[in-house]
C-alpha cells in the first residue's frame, strides 16, 4: 500500500546537509517475534520524510504490506496475540518478503538520489529492533543494494525522553500534541506513521528553539 501525506512538492528541498548525508526513512515492523533470523516479518512500514524551504520535515509518502511469513518462520503466538495479527487471514492480502523488501528499498533508493543523500538511516521507535528485522529480510532474500546504514539508527526512545520525558510511543505522541488512538497502535502503518511524526515534531522544535543559523547553506 502507498499512502501520501502533506505533500508540497513546490516546498521540496534536498536533504543532503541535514543528517550529514543520510536521509531518515522512518521505519515499523510487526513480527511474529524477537528474533530477527528465525520470527517471520508479517507487517512493514516506511514513511519518507521531505524537507521545505524553512528546513522544516514532513511526511511525504508511505508505504506499508502485509507479508507473507518465510517459510519455516517461527510465530510466537504470544507475539500474535500482543499485535493482533492472524497471518494466514484470506483477507490479509499479504505479499511475500521479496516483494514487500524490494519494494520499498527501490523507492526508498529513489528518494536518496532525489535528496542528494549518500544513504538512508532508519528512524524509528526502538529503532535497533526494527533494522535488525529489515536487515535479516533483506539477507533471507539476496538483497545486493540495500539502502540502509548497517548499524547507525535515529531512534524516537531517546528523543521522546530528551524532549518529554517519555520514552512509550503513545506517550511521547501525546506529549507533543499529536492525536494518538490505542485502537489504531500496533499496526506498522500507524505506529509508523506516528513515529514519523513525532520525529518531524521534535526535529522541528529543536530547529525553532535554536534557529540554525546554517538553515540556508542546507537548502542551498
Amino acid at each position: 500500500m502507498d499512502a501520501e501525506l502533506n505533500v508540497k512538492e513546490d516546498e521540496f528541498y534536498p536533504l543532503r546537509r541535514r543528517f550529514r548525508g543520510f536521509l531518515p526513512v522512518v521505519v515499523d515492523v510487526e513480527t511474529g517475534g524477537f528474533n530477527p533470523r528465525t520470527d517471520g516479518l508479517l507487517q512493514i512500514a516506511a514513511v519518507m520524510v521531505r524537507m521545505n524551504a524553512q528546513q522544516e520535515l514532513y511526511l511525504h509518502r508511505t508505504l506499508s504490506y502485509q507479508v507473507q511469513p518465510f517459510e519455516g518462520a517461527n510465530l510466537d503466538p504470544k507475539a500474535l496475540e500482543f499485535n493482533g495479527i492472524k497471518p494466514w487471514h484470506p483477507f490479509r492480502f499479504a505479499v511475500p518478503e521479496q516483494e514487500a523488501i524490494e519494494t520499498i528499498f527501490k523507492a526508498i533508493r529513489t528518494e536518496i538520489k532525489l535528496n542528494e543523500c549518500n544513504r538512508a538511516i532508519l528512524v524509528g521507535h526502538n529503532a535497533g529492533f526494527d533494522l535488525s528485522f529489515v536487515h535479516a529480510a533483506a539477507e533471507r532474500i539476496g538483497v545486493k543494494r540495500n539502502p540502509f546504514h548497517m548499524f547507525s539508527i535515529l531512534d524516537t526512545v531517546s528523543l521522546g525522553a530528551l524532549a518529554f520525558g517519555q520514552t512509550v510511543l503513545a506517550k511521547s505522541v501525546q506529549a507533543a500534541g499529536i492525536p494518538w488512538d490505542n485502537k489504531e497502535a500496533h499496526s506498522a502503518t500507524y505506529d509508523a506513521q506516528k513515529t514519523a511524526e513525532l520525529f518531524c515534531h521534535i526535529i522541528n522544535r529543536w530547529q525553532q528553539l535554536n534557529a540554525v543559523a546554517p538553515g540556508a547553506e542546507m537548502a542551498s
